[in-house]
């Protein structure tokens, strides 16, 4: 055990060495394993990575995440290093689901509509939007249209969220896109952890399923569950989204000597793409500086002007 100690703490020593060397920061997802999350230089949800990738000073940005958060740092970077420690299973299932092509099938269908898709696409879809959005700033987004219509994707239980939250109308592209996560959330499970903890409350995220979120105390990104669990006086909150926000959640419990009783709705409630990042991963691609994230300087252009948009709202 003595041994397993001492050969992490030389890894993350050697992370840190590497890091100075080369004027890198390691930007963390908050569904990253807790060992990850801890030596990162910043943990977030994907707004808030978002804005620290646009302002940050280093040379080489190590994301830990999946491809399109890598993706979406290099268009606010162009000039920057974009490195992800794992290329091959670093897929995010939801962004896939809305390629370019069902864009343009959309738009000629709703030719009036605006295009506001979630950042969880990829750098493709993304230079084909009017805006970019987050789970945190979703409706706001939207709002900033004076359009009546608006073309939303890749989440359907986001768009559900947001269309109850505007007077606008909502079109889901694609049908049935989600995040498979999510999609496990059942009201049996919400009844069942309710009934062991019924001083608890529920904290469900947007990508859950239009009957979670109704019943829930709260309907929220992962962003601001944190603000929440840190200053509310509650102390039981069953957890509606990837199992690993717990870990971001007591790792900022501690920071300020808090403790609260944080419990998942579903255990298995866990993100595979995420969980590929490792230490060992880190420090091979601050050493080989790889794997680089590339794009078309074309997609970089167009895409940037739809995620300016969102940024502007913190302008």
């Amino acid at each position: 055990m003595k041994e397993c100690i001492n050969k992490k703490e030389k890894l993350i020593n050697h992370i840190n060495e590497l890091k100075n060397q080369k004027n890198a920061i390691i930007l963390a997802h908050n569904y990253q394993p807790r060992e990850i999350q801890e030596i990162a230089d910043f943990i977030g949800d994907s707004l808030e990575l978002c804005i620290i990738a646009e302002k940050t000073e280093a040379d080489i940005i190590v994301f830990c995440g999946v491809d399109f958060m890598a993706e979406t740092a290099k268009i606010l970077n162009p000039t920057k290093k974009v490195l992800l420690p794992e290329i091959v299973d670093s897929e995010c299932p939801m962004a896939h689901q809305l390629p370019p092509e069902v864009i343009i099938q959309a738009k000629k269908e709703h030719p009036d509509a605006k295009v506001v898709i979630y950042v969880n696409t990829l750098a493709s879809a993304k230079a084909m939007a009017d805006a970019t959005c987050t789970s945190a700033n979703a409706d706001k987004v939207v709002n900033l249209f004076e359009e009546d219509k608006i073309l939303f994707g890749p989440d359907n239980n986001l768009a559900y969220f947001v269309e109850k939250r505007t007077d606008k109308k909502i079109i889901p592209v694609p049908k049935g896109g989600h995040c498979y996560v999510h999609k496990m959330y059942t009201l049996e499970d919400a009844k069942k952890v309710k009934a062991e903890y019924p001083d608890a409350e529920l904290l469900i995220h947007p990508e859950s399923n239009p009957e979670l979120q109704d019943i829930a105390d709260y309907v929220m990104s992962t962003g601001g569950m944190v603000k929440h669990v840190l200053n509310s006086p509650v102390e039981t909150f069953i957890i509606g989204t990837e199992c690993d926000m717990i870990s971001r959640l007591n790792i900022e419990l501690e920071k300020v000597g808090k403790s609260k009783n944080l419990v998942p709705l579903r255990s298995d409630a866990i993100c595979k793409s995420m969980k590929n990042i490792t230490l060992e991963k880190i420090e091979t691609c601050l050493i080989e500086e790889k794997y680089e994230v590339n794009l078309d300087k074309e997609i970089i252009e167009k895409a940037k002007v739809a995620i300016d948009k969102m940024l502007s709202l913190n302008k």
